[in-house]
């Protein structure tokens, strides 16, 4: 069956019920003996034909293209959920931050800033928060991948439908899908004049405003040009600085050029630029650990343990400042039998935050970003419609991307007495009194350090991240129908990546680039030779523990022997302690003699899929695919060397490190520690077994699932940067269950429900400690999204009255998998939960003249809820988190011409 494209605008009664139509069914499809053909081809009264294929509801059917060709929702043989684009806009989704309360596999969390957003299929995903790693679940707009979530949270425009593909898809997609694809297609240009413009007012002063058109140039080329304008107060007071935070600045505006003569070519090209300019985000006190104190001494104010109070204290506000541009060119040519694609894109992404991440109103510290992201993408595919039993689709994608990153950490006018309180905090205790200034000074002098250069206010690191990634993939699937009711589908994908990448970190703390032990060990031997310190060099070292090894013993016990009441000074090291306070040493940079930084990886996955129609209202599939995402890079000042480049030696010291590459080569720096510079590939499995029914007044999706992924990248903040690592396994089983009821036909129910069963099979390196085992946090057991809409027509006449109320649900879990540097830090973790239980409305009169007046609630009964916690940053058993959105309302008014 070949597929022809939609026709030109239909009437706004037409537009409606097809919306309120693709409305009622989010993941499944009615009434099946409605051929394709005909469904696209369909006019109404006014011989208007359909508008879109989202829309295209008359007849019951939504059309999809998650296996890369046109197909009803029952038809595709994979778990798939499709939200169209009048959902988007009854239920008032701006991003795709909004778009799990429909889709309940699919989680969404925004962290510490606008750019950074991470998106969850199935408990998989990651990506955020370090610009050297690629999501496991791929956003494609219009076909074309964005690698970085900044890129694809922008306002939603003038979008058809969007479509979430659950598991692994890299056998039609040719980059990073190991866990799932989140696919936003929007509309086309129209050959016939129209467009719409809406305005919306809410709560906390939020104005946004939309508007498009779309006509022809000539007979055969059609434009659109829409924007989308999004402002709103902040909704959290800076108490200190009487200003608001968690705002919403934002625009969007796109362009685009469709070329279509009724010949075999056909050409869409699509510019877009978007801007984001806002104060976000609001991180608030959890739990107030020891040094919350030391922040009042400081004289800083922060809401300890208040964080739903929506209130803040800093000494700077946060700055997210984005700008994403791009366009692209898709080119299909008819060849009879043959389809031939060609999608051509560039994109670049520049992002700028700067926040106070110490997130109380005294000057600690604070931290910059500075990111730039240039990706150029080709995709060129042919598919093939023939009327035999084998029918396939052949593709090559490539991939060039660079990444750069200038970022740092500055210490404020309090820096240094926060820290000088800290160091004396032990002693303080144990003598029973308040911490006092002066021991940072005095161990400047001990050592010979600049007086007053510990913590000065000023830099205190300046990193230098850069990331060149060129891929390719060949990718191809085959469907061979043995009969009229049974297929069998075979994939492939083969992918090479390479990677070169170079960290480069300086770091200004005196403090921070002297290892204790070996400056004890350097004081002892100048001492034993009657020379400077100075004078101590690597050989004299090397030649006074190999002439009087007795005395480098000694001389090394005492060094690393922490100061007790069975050895009391100056029988051990008094310096010790104060290791604590080096929480930014000297960084070793890539490339050097032993590390190259470099990546290479190549991967051949694959799907096998038999899939079966039981009757004309019921198919079943069954599914085993694999995925794969290449190594990914830690770009963050946690980048270390791994354990076979380097072993430290007692206490981090150099001088009594054990053989190793790096120390080999005399390249360790001061206090070098071991973790890892890039994470292996991930790969993934899974099996799922599917069933689709359709019937006249119901119809459901079925599908079960146990899905694998081996070396799964977990990136993991540690209180002063991220820790990148493979976890051994991560699985997960469960179902997913979508269901749409129309008891009567102006009435729609849907429900879906989702059961995930997530743990780490093996995971023994994590930063917290081995969590083999255990489930995985921030996934819950179950998610439910259910809706109800209730059309009214008045009469013949055309005008509608659109009642929507939805339910999101997810149930009680734990938010994070352990808390790095508490006494127990998975124990600690488990006494912090979520539990979501989200109401939405709207109520919408829609008239035949193209007018339309809405009102909207999200957030019905003000839940509030934690998102995410992390470790207070420089400040061991402080815990901090994002909350979620209060209660928004507001009032929608729109024009369809």
């Amino acid at each position: 069956m070949k597929f022809t494209a939609f026709g030109r605008t239909a009437t706004v009664r037409t537009v409606m019920l097809a919306g309120v139509a693709a409305v009622a069914i989010p993941a499944s499809v009615s009434a099946q003996d409605t051929d394709l053909e005909e469904v696209q081809q369909q006019t109404d009264s006014d011989g208007d034909n359909i508008p879109d294929a989202a829309d295209a509801s008359t007849g019951n059917v939504i059309i999809v293209t998650a296996t890369k060709r046109e197909q009803t929702l029952q038809e595709t043989p994979v778990s798939v959920s499709v939200t169209s684009g009048e959902t988007l806009e009854r239920a008032e989704i701006r991003d795709l931050q909004d778009l799990q309360t429909v889709a309940p596999s699919l989680r969404v969390s925004q962290l510490q800033s606008s750019a950074n957003t991470t998106f969850i299929i199935r408990g998989f995903g990651n990506g955020a928060n370090n610009v050297g790693i690629e999501p496991s679940v791929g956003v494609f707009i219009d076909g074309v991948y964005r690698s970085r979530s900044a890129s694809s949270i922008n306002d939603l425009a003038n979008v058809s439908r969007i479509e979430v593909l659950r598991g692994p898809q890299n056998t039609l997609f040719g980059k990073n899908a190991s866990a799932g694809v989140i696919s936003v297609v929007t509309r086309e240009p129209q050959f016939e004049f129209g467009g719409s413009a809406s305005f919306t007012y809410g709560n906390f002063d939020q104005i946004v405003a939309k508007a498009d058109i779309t006509g022809p140039l000539t007979d055969s080329i059609a434009f659109s040009l829409d924007g989308t304008y999004n402002k709103r107060d902040g909704f959290v007071d800076v108490v200190n600085l009487d200003e608001k935070i968690n705002e919403r600045d934002r625009y969007v505006v796109r362009g685009q050029l469709l070329f279509d003569n009724g010949g075999p070519l056909r050409i869409r090209a699509i510019g877009d630029y978007s801007k984001i300019d806002e104060l976000c985000c609001y991180a608030g006190n959890v739990l107030a650990g020891p040094t919350v104190p030391l922040l009042f001494a400081v004289g800083g104010q922060l809401a300890v343990e208040d964080v739903f109070s929506d209130r803040a204290f800093l000494d700077t506000l946060p700055v997210n400042d984005i700008e994403n541009y791009g366009g692209s060119v898709q080119a299909d040519l008819d060849l009879g039998s043959l389809t031939l694609t060609s999608i051509t894109a560039y994109r670049e992404l520049r992002a700028f935050n700067q926040q106070d991440v110490d997130f109380s109103s005294a000057a600690v510290v604070s931290e910059f970003r500075n990111q730039a992201v240039d990706t150029f993408t080709q995709e060129l595919r042919v598919a093939s419609d023939f009327d035999g039993p084998v029918n396939f689709l052949l593709g090559g994608y490539y991939f060039n991307e660079k990444a750069k990153q200038n970022s740092g950490l500055d210490n404020g006018e309090d820096g240094r007495l926060f820290f000088d309180l800290l160091a004396d905090a032990s002693a303080a205790a144990a003598a029973g009194r308040p911490p006092q200034p002066g021991t940072l000074a005095g161990v400047e002098a001990a050592l010979g350090l600049p007086v007053g250069g510990t913590f000065a206010e000023g830099p205190s690191t300046r990193e230098f991240f850069t990331l060149d990634n060129e891929s390719y993939s060949v990718f191809g699937q085959v469907d061979f129908e043995v009969t009229d009711r049974l297929t069998l589908t075979a994939g492939f994908n083969y992918t090479d990546d390479r990677k070169d990448f170079s960290l480069r970190q300086d770091s200004f703390d005196p403090l921070a680039n002297v290892n204790f032990v070996d400056a004890v060990i350097v004081g002892g031997i100048a001492q034993a030779l009657q020379i400077p310190t100075s004078q101590v060099t690597p050989g004299v070292i090397q030649q006074f523990a190999a002439a009087q090894p007795a005395g480098f013993q000694q001389i090394a016990a005492i060094a690393t022997t922490p100061c007790s009441a069975g050895s009391p000074p100056p029988a051990c090291n008094q310096l010790l302690p104060l290791q604590a306070l080096q929480f930014l040493p000297p960084f070793l940079a890539v490339p050097n003699a032993v590390e190259p930084g470099r990546t290479n990886d190549d991967n051949l996955s694959y799907t096998l899929r038999v899939a079966y129609d039981v009757s004309d209202r019921v198919n079943a599939y069954f599914t085993y695919a694999t995925g794969f995402k290449a190594s990914s890079v830690n770009l963050s000042r946690d980048s270390r060397p791994t354990n076979a480049d380097y072993t430290p030696g007692p206490f981090g010291s150099t001088i009594l490190a054990p053989s190793s590459p790096i120390r080999d080569a005399g390249i360790a720096v001061p206090n070098l520690s071991t973790g890892s510079r890039f994470a292996a590939p991930e790969e993934s499995e899974v099996y799922e077994v599917g069933l689709k029914a359709d019937f006249d007044r119901m119809a459901f999706n079925l599908a079960l699932f146990d899905q694998t992924i081996d070396g799964f990248q977990s990136n993991a903040f540690t209180g002063t940067g991220f820790a990148l690592v493979n976890a051994g396994s991560q699985s997960v089983r469960g179902f997913e269950f979508d269901s749409t009821l129309t008891p009567i036909d102006p009435l729609v129910f849907t429900f879906a429900l989702t059961y995930l069963d997530s743990k780490y099979d093996s995971f023994p390196g994590s930063v917290v400690g081995d969590l083999s085992g255990q489930q995985v946090a921030g996934v819950p057991e179950f998610t439910i999204a259910t809706s109800a809409t209730y059309t009214h027509e008045f009469g013949n006449t055309g005008n509608l009255l659109i009642g929507r109320l939805d339910y999101y649900h997810e149930s009680n879990t734990q938010i994070l998998d352990g808390v790095p540097d508490a006494p127990d830090p998975i124990a600690l973790a488990r006494n912090y939960r979520r539990e979501v239980n989200q109401v939405n409305g709207s109520l919408t009169l829609a008239l035949e003249n193209g007018f339309e007046i809405s009102g909207f609630v999200r957030n019905l009964t003000n839940q509030r809820y934690l998102s995410q916690i992390f470790p207070g940053v420089a400040q061991p058993g402080t815990i901090s988190g994002y909350p979620n959105q209060p209660r928004t309302y507001g009032a929608t008014v729109r024009y369809r011409f």
